[in-house]
């Protein structure tokens, strides 16, 4: 029987600077089981140790901890407690779950911040629970990770693009190639559950941009990708006057004009539907926004829709960009882990820098991209450019 051996590689490291070279001893030495075990014993490093120690442990245990986000958001914990602490039984009495796993449950969201034990045994809301009072917008992402987590469970198949069958890629149907499904399109039935998602969570980000920019300034306003025009309706809050238009998919297209024939506000509105990879946009605006939409295309994509918003824009017009970016300060790891592996498993796009999308804009004929500041830029970096 013959036998296996392993054959160590040795790595050539003659073209390695010094900091390469301090970086690679300090990866081996931190790897080393005995200096870990010394470090946890020196009063001045154990607490680094526990720190890192507690951080891996995290990033392990993240998906239980989504898990306990979920279940308090589909038992509506949060909104329950939105006026005060209440008893283990005043919950079950709400919820309908038994006592015992409510309590591991509530115990269990109290070790991750989410809810507080407060006097008398009562639960009240912790510092991360009280955002996700009546935050419907973030209440409907929660609830649509578990679309992603299907895709997810072997992250080695998803990553070798043998993942046959993406549960996510058949939830965003225009991201398929697949004729029938781009058929499929123009039938307000198959994109109502992404476009409904779509608006629910919208609030996440046009709150940032509208935050970020002045509207006022412009005249007419073309919202590409608008979806049922939640957006625009923000919009016409902050400036009453500015002319809107609204242009996205044909199914989409038509739950926005039902959208606002339900209101006499909106309905001066103008919807059109297309595919803005292939039709014309319809001209006469001097500002076009982008919302959450270039992330979800291939460059070649971009490209393709950065030249036709040149065109149709007005002489000296604005394009306004607003979506989560790779590589945001003080949150790296909302794109390239978050996003990147959220786009992989839709099927198309991936996230990109600042700096990425301003040459996307400047190969499209635009002449300069300025950062807007944002409050939140988690939830999305807002970039204004010139044509």
């Amino acid at each position: 029987m013959s036998q296996v051996r392993t054959i160590p590689i040795e790595q050539d490291h003659s073209d390695y600077g010094l900091f390469d070279r301090l970086y690679i001893y300090k990866d081996k030495l931190i790897a080393n089981s005995q200096f870990q075990n010394t470090v946890a014993k020196i009063p001045f490093l154990r607490g680094i140790a526990k720190k890192r120690a507690n951080q891996l442990f995290d990033v392990m245990a993240g998906f239980v901890y989504t898990q306990i986000l979920l279940a308090c958001i589909r038992l509506n914990i949060f909104n329950q407690l939105k006026d005060g602490p209440l008893t283990l039984e005043a919950i079950k009495n709400e919820c309908g779950l038994e006592r015992a796993p409510l309590k591991q449950l509530l115990d269990a969201a109290v070790s991750i911040h989410l809810l507080e034990i407060r006097a008398n045994h009562r639960y009240g809301l912790g510092k991360l629970g009280a955002p996700l009072v009546g935050n419907s917008a973030l209440a409907a992402m929660i609830e649509h990770h578990s679309v992603l987590y299907e895709d997810l469970r072997d992250p080695l198949l998803l990553l070798s693009g043998k993942l046959k069958s993406k549960k996510l890629e058949k939830f965003w149907p225009y991201v398929s190639n697949d004729l029938e499904d781009q058929e499929s399109l123009k039938d307000q039935e198959r994109v109502k559950d992404y476009s409904d998602l779509m608006s629910a969570s919208l609030p996440l980000v046009a709150d940032r941009v509208l935050g970020a920019y002045d509207f006022s300034r412009h005249r007419c306003l073309l919202d590409i990708g608008g979806g049922q025009g939640t957006f625009l309706k923000r919009v016409h809050l902050q400036s009453p006057q500015l002319e809107r238009m609204l242009f996205d998919l044909p199914g989409v297209a038509n739950l926005a004009e039902l959208n606002f024939s339900a209101s006499s506000e909106n309905q001066s509105i103008k919807v059109f539907g297309g595919d803005f990879f292939k039709d014309e946009l319809p001209s006469g605006a001097d500002l076009i926004t982008l919302i959450r939409v270039i992330f979800d295309h291939d460059d070649e994509r971009v490209k393709i829709l950065l030249r036709s918003i040149f065109r149709a824009l007005s002489p000296g017009g604005k394009l306004l960009i607003a979506e989560p970016m790779a590589e945001t300060p003080d949150h790296p790891p909302m794109g390239h882990a978050y996003f990147g592996f959220y786009l992989m498993a839709m099927g198309r796009g991936r996230p990109r820098t600042v700096e990425e999308i301003g040459q996307l804009a400047l190969e499209a004929g635009f002449k300069s991209v300025e950062i807007l500041p944002s409050d939140m830029p988690i939830n999305a970096q807002v970039l204004l450019i010139s044509s």
